[in-house]
Formats: C-alpha cells, sequence, structure tokens
C-alpha cells in the first residue's frame, strides 16, 4: 500500500507538470501572435506603398468582421446621430 505523502506528491507533480504545461502552451500561442501581428502589419505597409488608405483598410476590415445586422444598426444610429446634430 502506498504511503499517503507520496500520494499527495504524486499530485503535486502532476498539478505542477499540468500547469507548465498551459504556461507554456500560453507562451508558444503568444509567439504565434506576435508574429501574426507582425504579419498583418507588412501587409498594411505593402498597400500603403501602393498608394492605399490604411485607415480605411483597417475600417473595412472590422466592418467585414460584423454581423451584417449589428452593423445596419451601427450605421442607422449614425446615420440618427448624424441628422440630430445636422450634419447629414
Amino acid at each position: 500500500m502506498a504511503d499517503g505523502s507520496a500520494n499527495v506528491e504524486g499530485a503535486t507533480t502532476i498539478a505542477a507538470d499540468r500547469l507548465r504545461s498551459f504556461i507554456e502552451r500560453v507562451e508558444r500561442l503568444e509567439e504565434e501572435k506576435a508574429t501574426i501581428m507582425n504579419d498583418v502589419k507588412e501587409v498594411y505597409a505593402e498597400a500603403k506603398g501602393e498608394g492605399y488608405d490604411v485607415k480605411t483598410l483597417r475600417q473595412v476590415v472590422k466592418i467585414r468582421k460584423m454581423d451584417r445586422a449589428d452593423r445596419q444598426e451601427q450605421e442607422a444610429l449614425l446615420d440618427l446621430y448624424l441628422s440630430a446634430i445636422g450634419e447629414a
């Protein structure tokens, strides 16, 4: 029969290994994210070099991520607010 303290140490080791695994996975993902963000930056720089407006490109990407109904609601509110202050 195993000693009770050996079971606790074994469980502690397993928990520490699992924790280390989570941390290492997050670290790898953070590295991948940094690489991807650099790639995105390079694409925007390339587009800018060809004369495209990066601010507008970012806005288009943001809009395309949105649900169609949410986008329409946001556009309607924007129109309403602009109209309310005499800008539309």
